[in-house]
């Protein structure tokens, strides 16, 4: 099915309301496009991961400066080329440390309380069964699901734990529970 740009506004307009669901329409549409556009750049698959994750964590802590006169994937990869370029300098530099300036009141805009379909495919499957298919993610998925699903942790917990900000914390799992989901349902 074919995403016309006037869903893609109606779903920026609803994520600039702090819809959920608006969050995970966006990052699915243009997950493979920006995660496409720094393996190129970085030829690493997990740092062009860890770019792509802090890109889309920036773009939902700033989405309420977007101009919709602008394209929507433009906007994301100018965010995803500066994080690049902004890493590659700490690097050069010998400081490599991951910061982020966002308030708590913009971090909220992104919680997820309600269960998404997702968190309820997951929660039917047999114990033994759903580690197995744990195992199949990228050792970085796993921690977050292994932290949130079975040691029951906090979003803030977890970012403590993994020394992570929050925001990149919050994206890896809504992308841990993507890829989990997909998964279960191959296997069905």
């Amino acid at each position: 099915m074919e995403i016309t740009s006037e869903e893609i506004t109606s779903q920026i307009e609803k994520a600039k309301n702090g819809k959920q669901g608006a969050f995970k329409f966006l990052m699915d549409h243009f997950w493979n496009e920006v995660y496409g556009f720094q393996l190129k750049r970085v030829r690493n698959e997990h740092e062009a991961e860890d770019i792509t994750i802090e890109t889309f964590a920036k773009a939902f802590d700033k989405i309420e400066t977007f101009n919709e006169s602008y394209n929507f994937s433009t906007w994301l990869i100018t965010i995803s080329k500066n994080i690049q370029i902004d890493r590659t300098r700490k690097k050069n530099a010998s400081i490599y440390s991951n910061t982020t300036d966002t308030s708590n009141e913009q971090v909220q805009k992104i919680v997820d309380h309600s269960p998404t379909p997702e968190d309820r495919l997951i929660r039917e499957q047999n114990l033994a069964e759903l580690l197995r298919y744990i195992k199949l993610l990228k050792p970085h998925y796993q921690d977050v699901i292994n932290l949130r699903y079975f040691h029951e942790m906090s979003y803030n917990e977890i970012a403590e734990s993994l020394e992570e900000p929050l925001n990149n914390v919050k994206v890896r799992l809504l992308r841990a529970r993507k890829l989990l989901a997909e998964i279960i349902s191959q296997k069905q």
